[in-house]
């Protein structure tokens, strides 16, 4: 199998010198995380949420508005691309691996298609339980936790998201997308003054996203993975007995491939 037989070929790109709000606005439209940038119709790098929400909370970019940031300056330039011809099963051994988690496929200088977690997921037959794939040393915050914590605790760990607990149940969960929007939503309605007070008064509960898609341990692998392309998630808190017992991620599913 190649790659062209399952990349994205409908691609949403933006140019380097166009500014982030129109980045975010995209991000929100087509309901995505990760965006091509490119030069002269060239691969010149992705924008993910992940460097969006550290940008736009770091010291420096506090009293830069998203109108006056470019992408370039939220893009990250070390990319790999692939040929449309590239053997799927190279692109496997990447996953779980530090690097890119967008890939682009190039032919001939120009972006022709890319590739993520979520184009391979269709892939997973697995009929393995989540009871022997999940993670079970779950990292979490609770509701009235700020979100300058839940960030920092998603960096130390090196996590995506953080399901929200209150009391033990699940309420919610956040991730980088809800935290770029809430920080991009914040430096446009509040004065430079006041934004680095109201940054780090920002509660999880705030911008946590409410409507939580779960599973329980019994599930297997394969209809994990319909959940999660079903409703375009890139984890499942696992639940049992209404307490939450781990969680899976689409890298936890890819890893079960074997072409």
């Amino acid at each position: 199998m190649k790659v062209k037989e399952i990349m994205t070929k409908d691609i949403v790109y933006v140019d380097k010198d166009q500014d982030l709000k129109y980045v975010l606005d995209l991000m929100k439209k087509h309901d995505i995380t990760k965006i091509p940038v490119v030069e002269d119709k060239k691969p010149f790098g992705v924008i993910t949420d992940n460097v969006i929400s550290y940008k736009l909370g770091s010291i420096r970019k506090r009293g830069v508005s998203t109108s006056r940031l470019h992408a370039s300056s939220v893009t990250e330039k070390e990319i790999i691309t692939i040929s449309p011809n590239t053997d799927v099963k190279k692109i496997l051994k990447m996953v779980g691996q530090p690097g890119p988690t967008m890939l682009l496929a190039v032919d001939k200088d120009k972006l022709v298609g890319v590739i993520t977690k979520a184009d391979l997921l269709h892939l997973v037959d697995s009929k393995k339980s989540l009871n022997d794939l999940m993670q079970r040393n779950v990292f979490s915050v609770s509701p009235d936790d700020r979100v300058v914590h839940a960030r920092r605790v998603m960096i130390n760990k090196n996590v995506a998201r953080l399901p929200v607990l209150n009391q033990g149940k699940l309420v919610g969960i956040i991730s980088d997308v809800e935290i770029a929007f809430a920080f991009a939503s914040l430096k446009k309605s509040f004065s430079l003054g006041h934004q680095k007070h109201q940054l780090d008064e920002l509660l999880v509960q705030d911008v946590m996203k409410i409507s939580v898609v779960w599973t329980t341990p019994s599930v297997t692998a394969i209809d994990a993975a319909k959940l999660m392309t079903k409703h375009n998630v890139g984890a499942l808190p696992v639940i049992k007995e209404n307490t939450l017992v781990g969680i899976v991620t689409r890298t936890d599913l890819l890893k079960t491939i074997s072409l």
